[in-house]
């Protein structure tokens, strides 16, 4: 018995010593350098809540933004995933394999390759504002279209779709099809079969990649730096600007964990939302 504990212990520990000193330690490192204060750009290891004050003080107009930003990418990317997923697994047939390989073929494109083409997409000057004025539909550019949130939500859904396609594919895939038959033969809509089987078993590979997206785009500062304009900075542009700018890393690490904290407690609420809307929708 000693043996074989010997040896589960030696298989996890290159694993679990990877883990700690590449994930686990350098975040529990600027956990406590979120507690310190910088002074003549040096750090001062003086306990306090003051940049955690000042993230829940002056940033908290950029973390609201940022986090419902952020949920409306989580949300619109989900959709568009499960639909593509649904169409994959039950209506495309022997060519879903081949949907599935070209919708992740994207992941192979440069995450900038992506922004630089909405850029050019949305531009003034770009393809979209110039088809609009050769067809006559407008008379002059729409300059919302690009720097303004519009073009941050379009470019990480399309960024982050791919993403979120693989858990609610792998959801859909153990979706047992007796169920389904058994409800179409008790005469039962597909709208019922949805809500009733079909949601209920991939409830954890859509609320995978809701928090997928979510985490993503709250944490992203690249997309908005680039597409966003000077009215869409998300509070990933602050803490970028605290490390790099202002050298200041006790308010960055500060406002990346108080971010931290609201994400999981908005991915929890958004997951109780969830399944009490689906049972409501069952009865």
């Amino acid at each position: 018995m000693s043996s074989v504990r010997s040896r589960d212990v030696a298989a996890v520990a290159p694993s679990f010593l990877v883990w700690t000193g590449f994930f686990f330690a350098p975040i529990l490192y600027l956990f406590v350098v979120s507690f310190w204060s910088v002074r003549q750009y040096k750090l001062v290891t003086d306990a306090s809540f003051d940049n955690y004050l000042l993230a829940a003080g002056e940033y908290r107009h950029a973390i609201v933004f940022t986090l419902a930003l952020a949920a409306l990418v989580g949300v619109v990317t989900t959709v568009f995933a499960f639909a593509m997923a649904y169409m994959i697994r039950f209506y495309a047939g022997r060519f879903g394999n081949v949907l599935l390989f070209i919708a992740l073929t994207t992941l192979f494109g440069g995450y900038l390759v992506k922004i630089y083409a909405w850029k050019g997409l949305l531009g003034s000057t770009g393809i979209i504002n110039q088809a609009l004025l050769a067809a006559g539909l407008i008379s002059e550019p729409i300059s919302w279209l690009l720097y303004s949130p519009f073009a941050v939500v379009i470019t990480l859904v399309h960024f982050l779709l791919p993403y979120a396609l693989l858990p609610i594919n792998a959801a859909l895939r153990g979706v047992d099809d007796a169920p389904i038959e058994a409800a179409r033969d008790l005469g039962a809509p597909p709208s019922r079969i949805l809500i009733d089987v079909i949601l209920p078993q991939c409830e954890r590979g859509i609320l995978t990649a809701f928090a997928l997206a979510f985490f993503v785009s709250a944490g992203d500062y690249v997309t908005p730096q680039l597409v966003g304009g000077t009215d869409t900075f998300m509070i990933g542009n602050f803490i970028q600007s605290q490390f790099v700018n202002r050298m200041n890393a006790p308010v960055g690490a500060a406002l990346a964990f108080a971010t931290l904290l609201m994400t999981l407690l908005v991915v929890a609420l958004l997951s109780l939302l969830y399944r009490r809307i689906l049972k409501a929708c069952a009865t």
